[in-house]
């Protein structure tokens, strides 16, 4: 995980205040022991065992000072982001080291390095064969930093096991993953770079497949785009590239169906297929559409719900509340009760859009939604409406476009009155298009203003409704 830069700085604060306390231990060291590298030490040989160990540290401290003054901070103003770690650790080890020769060179000028390196060959190989793993994972994380097939916050999966999470790290021994069952895995350096790897970077539009069944007798291309709608509006799926809703197979009892979609995060790709299968199946339902269940050899028949008396009842009675169906009769509230269709929504589901064509209204029969406008390139509430509320009813009286946004707050069950059941009632009273037309006028009048002059004004707005709604319905 990223280190915060107040932390950084602290750090290397204390870096700092090391190597100055390890050079005044130096200084007073020479000036009271010794006559400093340019000199020489005197005999005996042992008593430079501790200049050597002062000098060897005030060089470790030296190059890690300049290690952080580097890729801490010159790193990351010109490049934007940390050195890797790698990096970091090869510079120290190559500094260090050559840093140590000349001052193992300066304080024992009698010692030949190049004999003792070559008497100690044999230990060499003795190291090198008991370090061969360690090895194998520094130079397989430097083919990795090389390469860079993937970075930290980057979402990869490795190897046969299925290893699958958001990198952490990359160091010269492992990669570091958390899973999504926040667990931490690493991963040796040696055994990725044997592995297949699949990356999913961050800063990319990453694909996903979720996957579902319909009944053939229901129609491919309505299918399509319910399903289609219902997916394009879910949070974390990119609006850059519309969701493709696709037939993957004939199956033996059903249509198998794929959606493919592409994430803004794919971090969180658990969570947003879980969402997109509840969008699916809210959508199916209000649509008429039905999931396929497997049939082995078990026939099942179908048969038609009925809708009991008592919920044509309830939703006469809350077409009656609405101001709009005032003028209507009992009877003629029944006929549209019988008429009307209701829809479940899911939240944060769209109900309608802006510019959408329509022929229809909805009245909210259960939960809530929010009545939404663009402003500013963003959606701005205006109003949120309860049950009883409606929306919509220019477009079923007059067929204008729908004007903003309805997003269901919470899971939201509406009825919708077609032009249909209208256009039946209005040929069997055609006197319903005057009373209506005035009702109509007198709402928008009293959400323009409310004053005086807005009430008069709605006498030649009622005017202007009664002669769309003659127009909209083929009325005399």
């Amino acid at each position: 995980m990223a280190v915060s830069r107040s932390s950084q700085k602290n750090r290397f604060l204390v870096l700092i205040f090391t190597t100055a306390v390890v050079a005044l231990g130096l200084y007073l060291f020479n000036k009271f022991f010794g006559y400093g590298l340019a000199l020489g030490y005197p005999e005996p040989t042992w008593f430079r065992i501790p200049a050597l160990v002062l000098w060897a540290l005030f060089a470790y401290l030296g190059v890690r000072v300049i290690n952080a003054a580097v890729f801490d901070f010159a790193f990351r103003v010109r490049r934007g982001y940390e050195a890797p770690s790698l990096v970091r650790n090869i510079f120290t080890l190559v500094a260090f080291t050559i840093l140590f020769v000349l001052i193992f060179k300066s304080l024992y000028t009698d010692v030949q390095l190049g004999a003792i390196f070559t008497t100690s060959a044999i230990f060499g190989v003795i190291i090198g064969l008991a370090l061969q793993d360690t090895l194998g994972n520094f130079f397989a994380g430097i083919s990795l930093h090389a390469d860079r097939p993937f970075q930290v916050g980057d979402v990869i999966v490795v190897g046969q096991q299925k290893h699958t999470g958001v990198v952490e790290s990359i160091n010269w021994r492992a990669i570091k993953i958390r899973t999504f069952q926040n667990h931490i895995v690493l991963v040796s350096n040696s055994n990725a770079a044997k592995e297949a790897i699949e990356v999913c970077p961050r800063d990319n539009l990453n694909a996903r497949l979720v996957f579902f069944g319909t009944l053939y007798t229901d129609s491919p291309a309505k299918t399509i785009h319910v399903v289609r709608e219902s997916v394009r509006d879910a949070d974390n799926v990119s609006e850059k590239i519309t969701p493709i809703v696709r037939i993957r197979n004939l199956g033996d009892s059903a249509i198998e169906w794929e959606i493919k979609y592409w994430l803004e995060d794919y971090a969180k790709y658990n969570d947003t297929d879980a969402l997109v299968r509840q969008r699916v199946w809210y959508a199916l339902r209000r649509s008429g559409l039905t999931f396929s269940t497997p049939t082995l050899t078990l026939h099942t028949q179908r048969k038609a719900v009925i809708r009991p008396t008592t919920a044509e009842e309830q939703i006469a009675d809350r077409l009656s509340a609405v101001d709009v169906f005032s003028p209507l009769s009992p009877e003629e509230l029944k006929q549209l009760a019988t008429a009307t269709v209701g829809h479940v929504f899911a939240p944060s589901e769209t109900l309608i859009r802006a510019g959408d064509e329509g022929s229809s209204m909805f009245v909210v029969h259960n939960g809530r939604v929010a009545v939404q406008v663009a402003d500013k390139g963003g959606p701005r509430t205006v109003a949120v409406l309860s049950e009883g509320n409606f929306f919509g009813e220019m477009a079923l009286f007059t067929g204008e476009p729908r004007t903003a946004n309805v997003v269901a707050l919470e899971e939201t069950e509406v009825l919708e009155i077609g032009h249909a059941a209208m256009k039946h009632i209005f040929e069997t009273n055609p006197s319903l298009a005057e009373s209506i037309s005035w009702t109509i006028a007198e709402r928008q009048a009293d959400l323009a203003a409310g004053s005086l002059q807005a009430s008069q004004d709605s006498v030649h707005e009622s005017a202007g409704v009664l002669a769309s709604i003659k127009r909209f319905f083929g009325l005399r």
